[in-house]
């Protein structure tokens, strides 16, 4: 009796393990904060330019100056993250946000706010955030043997952060100013830079080697190269395909139109609560692919997704705030079961070698169409109507969900333990001893 319940305990201690080291928690700190400072930036973005007497406009192009150069640059990122140590270019591009967040604080508590100047400081964040988030691939399976526990953990952190953020970033602009965020914010990415700068990296596993050659043609050969372990992967390239209609039919047009819709019919508090709920969500769903280990991870993660129709579709029929909440939460539990089984496949099923690089065009390729679907929101909404653009957001989440789930390499890519992902060193789909798994 005492064996049998005392087994649950040794399971959890050696689960908790296999994910918790003090190199882990460094890391897990590091994105925890960065994610915290990441959430606080709009709220100061727009409050400090809209009391500067710039509008809407100028916020959207600010915002936009950081994405445009991130989608732009990161799968160079990926290419620099394979040649160097991706230790030292995280804490490069830390110390970088550091020193341009510290700028845009100062601009702020001087009062002489320019909006190019704004911009510029956005675009040079966008460059250090291309540089800084491929490595983090690479990362995690070096620092974790449960690679799945830790993807998890860091999922729950972020999204914990994506609720304190926001609330944190009202309190010091009502009690300081705008320019109190960018301070803040400078700080987190020295705390974030502090714990990279302790991180110690195991080296690489045996097999993996390092991009090599100078020079622009060894880049280009490089990326080249990226792009064809890409390619390589079928239920890679399927995934963000359907990705891409995913962000321009579902998620571009429900996250501006939820939105309108939520502060028109019930105002800003009833949004408020919408958003918060699907913050919670994002935090169940983490905790969820903490316990379950699905076989097949993508079946199990687009299953999931199937929940997040209901965020749009709640709002699209016009329901009440408590079922739009709830939708919201179920979306949120979804996506990010979703988002950790997917990070997880990736980086068990792609060679240390090439993964920077294939998180890099995984990235660009999943955010891509990001814009085009927030683009047509509004002309879409001006000839059907925003209830009906929702609806629609929601039926086409299923045919999303459907549709990877009848693609056999997502639906029948079993996992890989860490210790066989070790040894990897073919594509998938030309491994003779892992064809059975697409």
């Amino acid at each position: 009796m005492a064996g049998t319940a005392s087994q649950p305990v040794r399971d959890g201690a050696k689960a908790a393990r296999a994910v918790w080291s003090r190199d882990f928690a460094l890391f897990f700190t590091a994105r925890a904060v960065a994610r915290l400072g990441d959430t606080m930036l709009p709220v100061a973005l727009a409050a400090g330019l809209l009391q500067h007497g710039y509008g809407a406009g100028a916020v959207g192009l600010a915002m936009a100056s950081t994405a445009a150069a991130f989608a732009g640059l990161v799968v160079f990122g990926g290419v620099l993250a394979d040649r160097f140590s991706t230790r030292r270019l995280m804490i490069g591009a830390d110390l970088v946000r550091l020193g341009t967040q510290a700028l845009a604080a100062v601009l702020f508590f001087s009062g002489h706010v320019v909006l190019w100047q704004i911009c510029a400081i956005g675009f040079a964040n966008g460059v250090a955030s291309a540089v800084f988030q491929p490595g983090v691939a690479s990362t995690v399976p070096r620092l974790a043997a449960d690679i799945q526990g830790a993807n998890g953990a860091i999922r729950v952190a972020e999204s914990a952060a994506q609720l304190a953020g926001p609330a944190v970033a009202g309190l010091l602009v009502g009690f300081a100013s705008p320019g109190g965020v960018f301070a803040a914010h400078a700080t987190i990415y020295a705390v974030s830079a502090g714990c990279l700068l302790l991180l110690r990296l195991p080296p690489l596993p045996p097999g993996s080697r390092a991009a090599s050659g100078h020079g622009t043609r060894a880049f280009r050969a490089d990326l080249v190269q990226g792009w064809r372990e890409f390619l390589a992967r079928r239920w890679l390239w399927s995934v963000i395909a359907v990705w891409c209609v995913y962000m321009i039919a579902v998620w571009g047009p429900t996250v501006p139109l939820v939105a309108t819709e939520v502060v028109r019919e019930h105002g800003p508090r009833a949004y408020g609560l919408v958003n918060s709920a699907l913050g919670a969500g994002t935090v169940v769903g983490g905790l969820l692919a903490l316990r379950l280990r699905p076989l097949r991870m993508l079946r199990a993660g687009a299953i999931a997704l199937v929940g997040f129709a209901a965020f749009p579709a709640s709002v699209g029929a016009g329901l009440g705030v408590p079922a739009m909440a709830a939708g919201a939460a179920v979306a949120g539990a979804g996506m990010s079961f979703w988002g950790v089984m997917w990070a997880t496949s990736v980086q068990t099923q792609v060679p240390p070698d090439v993964l920077n690089r294939i998180h890099a065009y995984d990235v660009a390729g999943s955010l891509a169409m990001m814009p085009v679907g927030q683009a047509l929101a509004g002309p879409a909404a001006a000839a059907l109507g925003a209830g009906h653009v929702l609806l629609g957001a929601g039926a086409i989440s299923f045919f999303v969900c459907a549709s990877l789930l009848l693609i056999p390499a997502v639906r029948g890519l079993v996992r890989v333990e860490p210790a066989a992902a070790v040894s990897r060193g073919t594509p998938a789909e030309t491994a003779p001893s892992r064809t059975r798994k697409c």
